[in-house]
């Protein structure tokens, strides 16, 4: 069954959201190398979480935000196929707002938003992404 396996936090401060989160959870907020290859660039941060036990819990990441008064936080949730499920968000009256996109290495999303307007993504893991 799909699940949430990566959240999405945009913001206009990096610095100010990083501390903010740090001081507030204790999140590990650190740039990810491969940021590069994704569209928007260099500017993404990988956001480590921890349970109540100090095990690592889900991934999150922190970038630039980039429509100012429409982007919120975004959850991912895991799916086998992006193009079956987007067919599926179709079907059932929501939209697919950025189709397919490839993050080489590690899978493929797609931004979508439901039959109320909340917007949420897609991901499938393929470590042979282009």
């Amino acid at each position: 069954m799909p699940t949430i396996v990566h959240f999405e936090i945009p913001t206009d401060d990096i610095e100010r959201s990083k501390k903010f989160y740090n001081d507030l959870f204790g999140w590990s907020i650190e740039k990810w190398p491969g940021a590069v290859d994704l569209p928007g660039g260099p500017e993404y941060l990988m956001i480590t979480t921890m349970d109540d036990k100090g095990n690592k819990a889900l991934t999150g990441g922190m970038m630039k935000r980039k429509m100012p008064e429409q982007q919120g936080i975004t959850n991912y949730f895991d799916v086998k196929s992006v193009d079956a499920y987007s067919a599926k968000v179709a079907q059932l009256g929501g939209q697919v707002r950025m189709s397919k996109t490839p993050v080489p290495g590690l899978g493929y999303f797609a931004i979508c938003t439901d039959t109320e307007d909340n917007g949420f993504a897609i991901w499938e893991t393929d470590s042979t992404a282009k």
